[in-house]
């Protein structure tokens, strides 16, 4: 079960057998249901959840009631909302099990004592952090400057893998369009391709 995320942390870290196994001590298995929660709107966020299986989105809602979809993430990626569980104050974020999922859960206070313990993990966590940026930095990007069509292209060669997984419904949330304008539009690119 550790040598998943063991191979994902000493890619950026090197860690001894002892510093494995502090780390292995205060990860906490879990299994998540589909359509799930990690976390809810105004909840503190207690973890950084490890994805050993699944498929989940981080999403809030906007003023209208809807969902906007911040990012989905999948096996061999992280997902925690690094604002609540940094500053301990309440999410504005939703975090999904979209599938029936497996995670290891790093709690807020075994987190603290890894890095008490095992200060290395200092610069995992921020290249982690800095990775989570700069993606966010390019989607963001990508929003102002791209039309829908690109988005949603860029989207489909980007993440294969996870638009295969996930409802149009859930991507055109994700590209910030409406379910039917990506329908429409999709039809539109398919037509011009035939």
């Amino acid at each position: 079960m550790f040598d998943y995320i063991d191979n994902i942390v000493t890619a950026c870290i090197p860690l001894t057998e002892e510093e494995r196994l502090i780390f292995h001590s205060l990860l906490r298995y879990r299994r998540i249901r589909k359509r799930s929660f990690l976390l809810q709107e105004g909840e503190i966020c207690s973890f950084d959840a490890f994805i050993l299986k699944g498929c989940f989105r981080s999403f809030y809602m906007n003023e209208d009631g809807g969902e906007i979809n911040l990012s989905f993430s999948i096996e061999g990626n992280w997902v925690s909302d690094p604002q609540s569980l940094g500053d301990q104050e309440p999410s504005d974020l939703f975090i999904e099990s979209l599938e029936e999922g497996e995670v290891l859960l790093l709690d807020h206070r075994g987190r603290t004592e890894l890095l008490e313990r095992v200060p290395k993990f200092e610069r995992f966590f921020r290249l982690l952090l800095q990775r989570n940026l700069a993606s966010l930095q390019r989607r963001w990007h990508a929003s102002v400057s791209h039309s829908a069509q690109q988005r949603y292209t860029t989207f489909i060669e980007v993440y294969p893998q996870i638009a295969q997984r996930v409802t149009q419904t859930q991507i055109a949330r994700y590209i910030g369009v409406s379910p039917e304008f990506l329908s429409k539009m999709r039809s539109s690119m398919y037509r011009r391709v035939s």
